[in-house]
């Protein structure tokens, strides 16, 4: 084994790791909020170290370029879909009003 292979190893581990952790938060948070940033933030870095060790790996093969899409497709899109789901809970009043601590969107909604 030689280090690329090493750190190839390590780095989809370590995406696998984040990627499972993102599932369990997805399954065990209370509500839409919480489970929005376990299904976006982990889930998101997971996958991108996972692509990284695959890009590692396929070093010099034309699928190389379509990993870095996957990852650039990925970066865009997460946050745009997070925030759409969380306004969408919110405007249904389907979110958890003790976990919140401050609640800037009352103001644009006309909430009090």
């Amino acid at each position: 084994m030689n280090v690329l292979d090493i750190i190839t190893a390590i780095l989809i581990l370590s995406g696998s790791t984040l990627a499972l952790t993102a599932a369990i938060g997805i399954v065990r948070f209370p509500d839409t909020l919480s489970r929005m940033h376990a299904a976006t933030k982990p889930q998101v870095l997971g996958l991108l170290l996972v692509l990284a060790g695959a890009a590692i790996r396929l070093r010099g093969h034309a699928d190389v370029g379509m990993v870095i899409l996957t990852g650039l497709f990925t970066l865009i899109t997460a946050p745009v879909i997070a925030n759409r789901v969380g306004q969408l809970a919110y405007r249904e009043q389907n979110i958890r009003d003790d976990l919140l601590t401050r609640d800037e969107m009352a103001e644009f909604e006309g909430r009090d």
